[in-house]
């Protein structure tokens, strides 16, 4: 298991850190991961992915990186195959150095709504993925496995929710419980790490959201936060664990160094 001493967002870095060592980064996600704006004008809402607003593209703004946004709002792990058969992610030519995972609050709403369950790690067949059950974990885990079977030495960060104090109790509850199986995937999967909001992360209370939403979505002070946030963590975790990066820039070739990790 990877290292992870301290706080990770104790200290806030702007400059990318080690996060910038990744040359091609795929992010995956939902309206939060689109820089997706909310409108509202004569009392009708309207929501409008920025994608140039995007965590994903201050990341990769601010580390000179190639940043994919393979997300859109309302998106769900079930949902996400079929967007990525349609942007044709899980190809060679577009296989990443780096992967951020960034779902989660859609999944859960369509638990409560009956449509989905939440499912567990028993739902997911590591040999043949494509037998994994129909639950919010069997298609999240199948996200892995896919990027696992494209890139095998891919590093990948997996990521909790924020806490939101504005939660009922019940969906708070659902919440942790979706939050514990995500912290539990590094037992599954070589070079996974999480991205752990849901511990670290400022609280999502009403004096955050008067500065950093629009509606019930971000805004780009916010987009800009969670990018800041996302590399600092990335950092913390590479800083900890500098054995399991030393390679990362043989990571899509046929090359590595047999003294080092890989």
């Amino acid at each position: 298991m990877y290292k992870i001493n301290g706080n990770p967002l104790q200290t806030i870095i702007t400059d990318g850190g080690f996060t910038s060592i990744f040359r091609t980064l795929g992010c995956i996600g939902d309206s939060l991961a689109s820089g997706e704006h909310e409108s509202l004008i004569d009392g009708v809402s309207g929501y409008h992915d920025y994608y140039e607003y995007s965590w994903g593209q201050y990341i990769a703004r601010r580390c000179g990186l190639k940043a994919y946004n393979w997300s859109v709002g309302g998106l769900t792990a079930k949902e996400f195959h079929e967007l990525a058969r349609c942007q044709t992610v899980f190809t060679p030519e577009k296989a990443c150095q780096g992967y951020i995972i960034a779902l989660g609050v859609n999944d859960l709403t369509e638990v409560f709504k009956g449509n989905i369950e939440l499912g567990g790690m028993a739902d997911v067949d590591f040999e043949n993925p494509q037998n994994n059950k129909d639950t919010v974990v069997g298609h999240y885990v199948h996200i892995i496995q896919r990027i696992k079977a494209l890139q095998p030495k891919a590093r990948v960060f997996v990521t909790t929710m924020p806490f939101d104090d504005g939660r009922d109790e019940a969906h708070a509850k659902l919440y942790k419980e979706f939050c514990e199986i995500i912290r539990n995937l590094p037992n599954y999967f070589e070079y996974l790490y999480v991205i752990d909001f849901e511990k670290y992360a400022p609280t999502q209370n009403e004096e955050f959201k008067k500065t950093y939403y629009l509606g019930y979505h971000l805004n780009a002070m916010g987009y800009k936060l969670i990018a800041d946030l996302y590399m600092t963590y990335i950092d913390h975790i590479i800083r900890n664990n500098p054995e399991d990066f030393a390679q990362v820039g043989f990571i899509g070739t046929n090359y590595y160094n047999e003294k080092h990790k890989w």
